[in-house]
């Protein structure tokens, strides 16, 4: 896949790692279903500390050490592909929040 000094969509998805599909990571699910769809790539990243809708911090710090600290997914890649992909992922997304961000590609390998 040619990505070079392109535009292209960047999907970030944000949820708590608690979340959980078929009895597995959400996260990985998601990857799964990215790689099938054929997407450039999926990046996913632990978060150290966050707060959300419920206004509940979630963190790494002793004092107040969480179990469900913040999940990332980023997927880039052409809008059409990312627009399907979802569209088709998200059933999967009860909680959380996912956007999408306009983005150029300047280098891909």
């Amino acid at each position: 896949m040619e990505l070079k000094n392109e535009e292209a969509l960047k999907l970030t998805i944000i949820y708590g790692e608690n979340d959980q599909y078929n009895h597995h990571p959400l996260y990985v699910e998601i990857v799964k279903r990215a790689h099938e769809f054929g997407l450039a790539g999926a990046t996913v990243v632990r978060g150290i500390e966050s707060y959300g809708r419920t206004n509940h911090i979630h963190s790494t710090r002793i004092l107040s050490l969480s179990s469900d600290l913040p999940i990332v997914i980023t997927i880039i890649d052409l809008e059409e592909k990312i627009t399907e992909f979802y569209k088709s992922i998200a059933e999967l997304l009860g909680g959380g929040i996912a956007f999408v961000e306009k983005v150029t590609v300047l280098h891909y390998s």
